[in-house]
């Protein structure tokens, strides 16, 4: 959703990346080998996208028919990456996001909850053009530093990044060494941020990731993680 937001947020009420302080934060790292490529894509327009209001809910909103179509879009663009390895988030927009690009690389999916989205807690239901007062308080002062910040009635940046950090330890154990991920604008910026050596943290309002977009890093859970592509508009349609 949060791509969504923020890009909403910017054009409704004109604010820039540069009224956000993103502050500055580490990244994750330690000794270790196995090098992968992972492949972070956010699900395509949802029932939930289209209604303007934050839904976080599991399983969630299906795609709309044009989110079906962007899916299939998508899976064309994705189509000469040789993924090994295919995982989606327990809602069901990113499965359905999922089922041409499988298809084209003849891939199973596996279910992975840790890449759900970050739960809006009180601000569920809220104008995704109100974010940035609201839902995204939280994880913007995540980036600043403060992991001690909560969402209210959900989950603080500690809690977060352990969640995503442990779904990515289950796709190594699988011995996958380049997994595409179906995932969450929220989910995908804000752990990218949070652990990229190279972040660019001015992207999550110049550049946010849309509907289809994606990130891919390259690293292991180990040694870090270094952000080599980053594709906030897919021109899906």
């Amino acid at each position: 959703m949060a791509a969504t937001a923020v890009a909403a947020t910017t054009a409704v009420t004109g604010v820039a990346s540069a009224d956000i302080d993103f502050g500055s934060s580490g990244s994750s790292s330690g000794s270790g080998s196995g090098n992968m490529v992972i492949t972070l894509v956010r699900h395509t327009e949802s029932a939930g996208n289209a209604s303007g209001l934050i839904d976080t809910s599991v399983p969630g909103p299906d795609l709309t028919p044009r989110g079906r179509t962007q899916a299939d879009k998508l899976a064309v663009q994705l189509a000469d990456k040789n993924y090994d390895c295919a995982f989606a988030s327990n809602m069901v927009r990113t499965e359905q996001t999922a089922a041409p690009t499988l298809a084209e690389h003849d891939l199973n999916l596996d279910i992975q909850p840790g890449f759900r989205e970050i739960e809006a807690g009180v601000y569920e239901g809220t104008p995704e053009s109100e974010a940035l007062s609201g839902y995204l308080q939280a994880p913007i002062k995540w980036l600043s530093g403060d992991l001690d910040a909560r969402i209210p009635g959900s989950i603080d940046g500690n809690e977060f990044d352990d969640r995503v950090d442990e779904a990515l330890l289950d796709v190594q154990r699988r011995n996958c060494t380049n997994p595409v991920i179906f995932s969450h604008g929220a989910t995908i910026m804000f752990w990218s941020m949070l652990n990229a050596d190279n972040a660019d943290k001015e992207k999550l309002g110049t550049d946010p990731i849309h509907n289809g977009g994606r990130v891919v890093l390259e690293g292991s859970p180990e040694k870090g993680w270094t952000i080599v592509e980053w594709v906030g508009d897919p021109d899906l349609g």
